[in-house]
């Protein structure tokens, strides 16, 4: 087993309009999108040619795809079935699957003991695990908004062989922590106030500035939530949804400081 699992793999979106989320993205984040091989109705995301996601319409008979416009991350693991199986001793739930796509691998939806959700995926061929800091057009950043941290976290650590990397404190808005793996932090989770959301998962797309990112968010029809702002560690960043009503995100690196 050369690569560890526990790394984020793949982001779906489910959407009422595919063909309006592939021009709203595709404007928004250097990506392109093609058809899938396996199925006309699958579009696949691409950022530099390498495949990164997929878009697909929403679906009331597939668990995974029904409700409202929504992004899906889903997590590597070496085996699905016994990762599902985990997560339920764990305290969490199968919310679909575990299932296989023939020649493509298998998969399962999962919440976890608060109720967020998120996916699990097992490829037919081994993955690379990602090697220094995310590019741009990847997803760079996963956030977890919950209503307890303390005890969300070592469901995610079991499951994945997810390690604490930092945290900061955020004053009233209480403490972001931070995980990862090898030193190498994938996003953060945090105890949300009161704002009548469910638990979640929010996943950020890499570009090169947030602020013209953001700019092309509004002027598409789609709306900025909250930011663009700067975070601790100098990045930018801005929270969106696109005009079906996906929510997502944007992080930009720290600028490049001025020439003396």
């Amino acid at each position: 087993m050369p690569n560890p699992q526990g790394w984020f793999v793949w982001h779906e979106l489910a959407t009422t309009d595919p063909a309006a989320a592939e021009s709203f993205y595709t404007q928004v984040a250097p990506w392109s999108v093609r058809p899938s091989q396996i199925s006309n109705s699958y579009r696949m995301i691409e950022a530099e040619g390498a495949p990164l996601g997929g878009i697909v319409a929403i679906d009331p008979t597939h668990v995974d795809r029904r409700g409202s416009p929504h992004w899906t991350p889903y997590v590597y693991v070496y085996d699905v079935d016994a990762s599902a199986r985990q997560a339920t001793g764990l305290g969490g739930q199968v919310r679909a699957g575990p299932a296989e796509v023939p020649g493509v691998g298998g998969w399962a939806l999962i919440a976890d003991p608060q109720g967020a959700t998120i996916g699990i995926y097992e490829p037919d061929r081994p993955a690379l695990s990602p090697n220094g800091a995310p590019r741009r057009g990847e997803f760079s950043w996963h956030e977890l908004a919950t209503t307890d941290y303390k005890a969300t976290f070592p469901f995610y650590q079991a499951l994945f062989n997810w390690e604490k990397t930092s945290e900061f404190d955020m004053g009233p808005m209480g403490m972001y922590f931070m995980f990862g793996q090898r030193g190498r932090a994938y996003g953060g989770m945090y105890n949300r106030r009161g704002d009548g959301t469910p638990p979640r998962w929010l996943s950020y797309i890499g570009v090169a500035d947030v602020n013209p990112a953001a700019a092309a968010v509004t002027r598409l029809g789609g709306a900025i939530v909250n930011g663009p702002m700067e975070v601790p560690n100098g990045d930018w960043i801005a929270m969106a949804r696109d005009p079906q009503g996906g929510a997502f995100a944007l992080q930009s690196p720290k600028p490049a400081a001025s020439a003396p």
